[in-house]
């Protein structure tokens, strides 16, 4: 008579290879032949080092380059280690103060986008609006010595559409525009 312990036993090994081992694998394998760059956390490469992730955004406050959104992870910001949302409601205190804070630094009330002083719900969030990014040109043009008109034009051409033409929203790469700028026009000094 076989023990009704030796089938729970075979169950859970070979549900643990396959599940725990061979899917992971396998996925593993799918994405890393189909889709590289993504499968290994879509790195942006400057002169054969990684540098950042056009997935995730970085801390920036140089006046000659463009700013993300605020980032919600307070001890770090960006950092993936403590994603997530900030989840102040709209009466309390801190954000508040933080929004006032920010409008304020970026122009005054009425010609601030939202995003540009709010943080996203991953707090990691690579993208801003173009409003965001035109918001900021006059202060990166200055910085660089350059016409206002050119770098509002990088920032046209490095907008992104929305994904298929009607999935989400027009963004800009806040990474992806900073070495474009540094491409075409090197910091002053």
């Amino acid at each position: 008579m076989l023990s009704p312990i030796r089938p729970a036993i075979l169950l859970t090994l070979a549900f643990t290879l396959i599940c725990g081992i061979a899917y992971p694998l396998a996925i593993t394998g799918i994405g890393q032949a189909a889709l590289p760059a993504t499968a290994n956390g879509s790195p942006i490469l400057r002169d054969g080092k990684i540098i950042g992730s056009s997935l995730v955004g970085q801390a920036v406050t140089l006046p000659g380059y463009f700013w993300p959104r605020p980032s919600a992870t307070a001890t770090t910001p960006y950092n993936a280690a403590a994603s997530g949302g900030a989840n102040y409601g709209p009466t309390d205190a801190r954000l508040i103060a933080r929004v006032r804070e920010a409008v304020t630094s970026n122009g005054g009330a009425g010609t601030v986008p939202a995003d540009a002083v709010t943080t996203s719900a991953s707090g990691l969030d690579p993208h801003i609006s173009p409003e965001t990014a035109q918001l900021q040109v006059a202060r990166v043009a200055e910085a660089r010595g350059t016409p206002p008109a050119e770098i509002a034009r990088l920032v046209a051409d490095m907008t992104e559409g929305p994904w298929l033409g009607i999935f989400g929203e027009p963004r800009v790469n806040v990474l992806a525009l900073n070495l474009a700028l540094d491409a075409k026009t090197p910091l002053a000094r």
